[in-house]
C-alpha cells in the first residue's frame, strides 16, 4: 500500500529529526570554514567547507541516533528520494560557487549561503515544515548581503554557521514537542496543509 503525501512528511519528519542534526552537523562545517578562513587563508576554508560537507549526512545520521530517531527514512518514501535528488543539484551548484571563486575568492561563501537557501526550500516540501522556508530565504538574503557588501569570507562562513545553528535547535525542538508517547508526531498547522 503506497503511503500519502502525509504520512511521507511524517516519516521524514520522524525519521530525521525534523531534520534538525543535519542542519547542526551543516552548520558545524561552516563554523570550521570560519574559523580556518580567520586563521588560515581563504583558499583553505574553501577546501574546509567542501571537505566538511562530505561528513554532513553521516554525522546527521549519527546525531539523529543519538537523539532516539532512525536516521533514515521508510523504503520506498518517495520524499526521501526528492531530498536525494537536491543534493545532486547542490553537487552542480557547488562547481558554480567554485568557478565564481576562481575569480573572486570572497564569492564562494555568499554563493554557497545562496545554494543553501534554495536547497532548504526543496526540504520545506519534504518536511512539510514552513520552517524551512524561512530558513531558506535568511541564507538566501544573506548570501546577497555578504556579496553586495564584499563582507569577508570568516564573516560569510561565520553567518551561514549562525543562521543554521539557529535552526537546528528550532528543528530538533519542534521534533521534540510534537512526539507522542507512541512515537508518532503530533500534527500541527506548523507543518504545512493537511
Amino acid at each position: 500500500m503506497e503511503m500519502s503525501f502525509t504520512e511521507a512528511q511524517d516519516d521524514m519528519r520522524q525519521g530525521y529529526c525534523s531534520g534538525g542534526p543535519g542542519i547542526l552537523a551543516s552548520a558545524i562545517a561552516w563554523a570550521c570554514a570560519a574559523g580556518i578562513a580567520a586563521s588560515v587563508s581563504t583558499h583553505a576554508a574553501v577546501w574546509a567547507l567542501l571537505i566538511g560537507g562530505l561528513f554532513i549526512f553521516p554525522a546527521s545520521i549519527l546525531f539523529c541516533k543519538l537523539l532516539g530517531a532512525r536516521g533514515t527514512h521508510v523504503k520506498g518514501n518517495p520524499l526521501g528520494v526528492l531530498a536525494g535528488a537536491s543534493t545532486f543539484w547542490l553537487i552542480f551548484a557547488i562547481v558554480i560557487a567554485l568557478v565564481l571563486s576562481w575569480h573572486q575568492q570572497t564569492w564562494f561563501f555568499p554563493a554557497m549561503l545562496l545554494t543553501l537557501g534554495g536547497r532548504y526550500l526543496v526540504f520545506a516540501t519534504a518536511y512539510g515544515m514552513r520552517h524551512y522556508w524561512v530558513l531558506g530565504l535568511l541564507l538566501a538574503t544573506a548570501g546577497v548581503i555578504t556579496f553586495v557588501m564584499s563582507v569577508q569570507p570568516a564573516a560569510s562562513a561565520a553567518v551561514g554557521s549562525a543562521i543554521e545553528g539557529s535552526f537546528s535547535v528550532v528543528c530538533i525542538s519542534h521534533y521534540f514537542r510534537r512526539m507522542r508517547p507512541d512515537k508518532s508526531l503530533q500534527r500541527t498547522a506548523l507543518m504545512g496543509r493537511r
